[in-house]
C-alpha cells in the first residue's frame, strides 16, 4: 500500500507540474523504494549518476545518428555495457525508459532534458520520503532473548546428559536455535541499514557472537552424545555446565566463570587415570569437552571487552 500511494502521489505531482510522460514518474518511485533506508538512498544515488551518464551517451548517439531506433540501440549498447561494468543493474531499465522519451520528443533540448530530470527527481524524492518512517524493529530484542533462552536450555540438557541418559537426545533443539539466530541476523542487518545518521552495529555483533558460541555448542553436543559411561569427573563438569546456564546473560563478562573453569581444569588433570578402556575413552572426551567449554566462555569474554563495554561507555 505504501508503494502504491507513493507512486500515485508522484504521478499526481508530475501531472500537476505539467511534465510530459508523467506516468513514468510513478514507475521511478516504485523502483526506488527498497526494503531499508540505506538501500533506498544508495539506489537513488547510483541511479542519478547512471542517469547523468545515460544523458551524455544519448546526446552523442542522437546527435550523430538522429532520433531513430538505430541511435537508441547504439545508446543501449554503450549504456548497458557501462551499467554492467559498474554493477548498476537496477539502473538499466528505469533510466533507459526515460531516455526513450527523447525519441517521442524528436529533440534533446534544455526543456526536454529538464522534463526527464524532473520526472527522475520527483520519483526518487518521493521514493526516499516513503521510507523515512522506517525505524529499528524492536522485535529483535525478543529474538535475542529467545536465542539466549534456547542456548540456556541446551546447556542444561548437556548438564543432565553427562551424568544420566536423556530421551530423544538427538540435537533437534539446535534446529530451533539456528532459526532464531538466522532471523535475528537478518533483522540486525535491516535495522543497521535503517539508521542513516547513526551507526549502531551492536545487535549484529551480538548475534555474531551467539552464532560462534552455537557452533562451539554443537561440537560440545557431539562429544556428549558419544559418551557411554559416567566417569566420576563427569559430575564436576555437569555442575559447571549448570552454573554456566544459570549465569548465561548479556552482562556477564565470564571472568569469574573462567577462573572457576581453570580450577576445574586443574582438578581434572590431577585425577588418576582410569583403568577400564570405556571410561578412559569417555575421560578423553571430557577433556576435549573442557576445551570447547573454554572456547565458549572466551568468545563471550572477548565480546564483553571489545563490544559491550565500549557500547556502554558511549551511552
Amino acid at each position: 500500500m505504501k508503494i502504491v500511494l507513493a507512486s500515485i502521489f508522484a504521478i499526481v505531482i508530475a501531472y500537476s507540474l505539467d511534465f510530459s510522460f508523467y506516468i513514468s514518474c510513478g514507475i521511478v518511485t516504485i523502483l526506488t523504494i527498497q526494503s531499508t533506508k540505506k538501500d533506498t538512498l544508495h539506489t537513488a544515488i547510483e541511479r542519478f549518476i547512471a542517469f547523468i551518464i545515460a544523458l551524455v551517451i544519448a546526446y552523442g548517439c542522437f546527435y550523430f545518428f538522429g532520433y531513430t531506433i538505430l541511435a537508441y540501440c547504439i545508446y543501449l549498447v554503450f549504456y548497458l555495457f557501462i551499467c554492467q561494468l559498474c554493477s548498476w543493474y537496477s539502473s538499466m531499465a528505469v533510466n533507459s525508459v526515460l531516455i526513450s522519451h527523447f525519441l517521442t520528443f524528436q529533440m534533446m533540448t534544455f526543456p526536454t532534458i529538464i522534463n526527464e530530470l524532473g520526472l527522475f527527481g520527483i520519483g526518487v524524492s518521493i521514493g526516499i520520503m516513503a521510507n523515512l518512517h522506517l525505524k529499528k524493529n524492536t522485535y529483535i530484542e525478543d529474538l535475542k532473548s529467545q536465542a539466549d533462552n534456547q542456548i540456556r536450555y541446551i546447556l542444561l540438557r548437556m548438564s543432565k546428559r553427562i551424568v544420566q541418559d536423556i530421551d530423544e537426545y538427538d540435537g533437534s533443539c539446535f534446529d530451533v536455535l539456528y532459526e532464531l539466530i538466522s532471523k535475528a541476523k537478518t533483522m540486525s542487518y535491516e535495522n543497521e541499514k535503517n539508521s542513516i545518521f547513526t551507526f549502531d552495529d551492536f545487535d549484529r555483533k551480538y548475534i555474531s557472537m551467539r552464532s560462534k558460541q552455537t557452533q562451539v555448542l554443537y561440537e560440545m553436543y557431539k562429544i556428549i552424545r558419544n559418551m557411554h559411561t559416567t566417569p566420576f569427573t563427569a559430575k564436576m563438569i555437569s555442575e559447571f555446565l549448570n552454573k554456566i546456564a544459570n549465569e548465561y546473560h548479556l552482562k556477564n563478562d565470564c571472568e569469574q566463570l573462567l577462573d572457576e573453569f581453570y580450577v576445574l581444569d586443574a582438578k581434572m588433570k590431577s585425577t588418576p587415570l582410569p583403568v577400564e578402556r570405556n571410561e578412559f575413552e569417555d575421560r578423553a572426551r571430557l577433556f576435549v569437552l573442557l576445551r570447547r567449554i573454554e572456547e565458549f566462555l572466551l568468545i563471550k569474554r572477548e565480546f564483553y571487552k571489545n563490544v559491550y563495554s565500549l557500547n556502554e561507555k558511549e551511552k
